[in-house]
Parts: structure tokens; C-alpha cells; sequence
């Protein structure tokens, strides 16, 4: 294992717990941090045993406060759309994992936190989460596919509201826009809940869990044909262990015992 600066990694019974632990910084995500997350992914790709991830910050204060200022202004054009295309790679990464991911949203998602949280592909919101992307106020836009993400999940006239504004949105209004799937009281309920999703998720066929992502993602592909990429997945389950597992299980009115195969 990869010996990590600004992450925490943490494998609890196949469920990872991948933490932004910059607290003093308020999990400002830098270059560093970006590359962190990098590496723990490849390793979460490649570990068969583990079965789903959780995003969260280190500390009360925020999940991820936004990108490291000191950094960004300092950019020139060609080094920002470098900037830009790097963490939109590795937040790609996390939104095309075949194992769920789910962020832990616990105080401040601003600008970078907002987008990481978002590239999950579910998040749990604490009562004090706050969303946002304030990213006009420093002269420059979302960088990290914040405009995208945010109009696939909130719609394009509230996007552009949030974007232009800047302002912040609370858990609830969160939830209630479908940016946030559930709203907890505490931290620990926070992970509580996670676990009961991810438990639930570990169940079922592994290989299925991985080409439902694929296909729900294929929506906001255009270059791709979604209900092709449905048909072709939905084939491709049939030649798997599992397929054949799953409905003898069913027929013989037993639990499935699925082996990702």
C-alpha cells in the first residue's frame, strides 16, 4: 500500500474509507492531494475484496472546502486547463468505478469538494453540510466538472443559479434538489447509513453492480447510445457465473451466494 500524506485509506471489512485529512486547510484539495486520490483509486480498481468506498473529511468543519487558492492563482491559461483536465480525470475515475462510491458530506463541499462529492455516485449529507460552488467569486469557473455534474443533478436553470450566485444550499435543500440522497444528524449516523447502502449493495452480483454504472452514466454520454449500452450489458451479465447463481437462487427460493464471476 501506497504510503499516503494527505489521505487517510483505511480498508474496514471491504468497505474503504478514503478521508481528505488536511484539516488545518479545511481539506483544500491540491496537486498532491489530487494525486492521492489518484493512487487510492487504482489500488480500489484492483483489490477484488473491496466491495465499495466512502469519501469523507477529516475534522467537524468541512468534507472538502474547495481547491487550494495558493495554487490556483498562480495559474497561467496553459497550466489551468492542465489543472482542469488532471482533476477532471481523477474525478472521472471515481464516477466510473465499478464499486459504489459514496460521499460522506459533513460541513463545508465548496468549489472542489462540491465536485468531488458530486462525482460519487451518491452522497449522504450531515445536518450541517453546506453545498456550494463559489467559483465566480475568484474570477474563474468550476474546473473539476462542476457545471456538468451539478446540471445532471440539480437541472440546468438552478445550475446556473447556483454557479452564478455562488451562494450555499443546506443539506435538506440539498437532498430535496437530488444533489443529496439522505440527510443524517451526526458524522457517525453519516456512517452508519453509508454502511447500510454500501451492506445492501454487497449482496447483490458484483458484475451487475459495476455494468448498472456504466449504463446509468451512459445518460450523459453523448457520444455514446445508452439503451445499446444497456442491451450490450444486459448480455454480457448472462455469460457470468453470477447470472446463472442469481436465478437458480430464485427458482430454488434460496439466497444467492454471488461470486463476481
Amino acid at each position: 500500500m501506497t504510503a499516503f500524506s494527505n489521505i487517510l485509506f483505511e480498508n474496514k471489512e471491504g468497505i474503504v474509507y478514503l478521508t481528505i485529512n488536511r484539516p488545518d486547510k479545511m481539506n483544500a484539495l491540491n496537486a498532491q492531494t489530487i494525486d492521492e486520490i489518484k493512487l487510492a483509486f487504482e489500488t480500489i480498481y484492483d483489490d477484488n475484496s473491496i466491495r465499495g468506498v466512502v469519501i469523507a473529511g477529516a475534522g467537524d468543519k468541512a468534507f472538502v472546502a474547495g481547491a487550494d487558492i495558493s495554487e490556483i492563482a498562480s495559474l497561467s491559461e496553459v497550466n489551468a486547463r492542465k489543472f482542469a483536465e488532471s482533476g477532471q480525470e481523477v474525478f472521472a475515475a471515481i464516477e466510473n468505478c465499478h464499486k459504489p462510491v459514496i460521499a460522506l458530506v459533513n460541513g463545508f463541499a465548496l468549489g472542489g469538494g462540491c465536485e468531488l462529492a458530486m462525482a460519487c455516485h451518491m452522497r449522504v449529507a450531515t445536518a450541517t453540510a453546506k453545498f456550494g460552488q463559489p467559483e465566480v467569486k475568484l474570477g474563474i469557473i468550476p474546473g473539476y466538472g462542476g457545471t456538468q455534474r451539478l446540471t445532471q443533478l440539480v437541472g440546468k436553470a438552478k445550475a446556473f443559479e447556483l454557479c452564478m450566485t455562488a451562494d450555499m444550499i443546506g443539506a435538506e435543500e440539498a437532498k430535496s434538489l437530488g444533489l443529496a440522497n439522505h440527510v443524517v444528524n451526526t458524522i457517525e449516523e453519516g456512517k452508519a447509513k453509508c454502511e447500510e447502502i454500501l451492506g445492501k449493495i454487497a449482496s447483490k452480483a458484483p458484475i451487475a453492480i459495476g455494468l448498472v454504472i456504466d449504463c446509468v452514466n451512459a445518460v450523459f454520454n453523448e457520444q455514446e447510445n445508452g439503451y445499446q449500452t444497456e442491451a450490450n450489458s444486459f448480455a454480457a451479465c448472462t455469460k457470468t457465473a453470477d447470472f446463472k447463481e442469481g436465478t437458480t437462487a430464485f427458482l430454488e427460493k434460496r439466497p444467492a451466494t454471488f461470486k463476481g464471476e
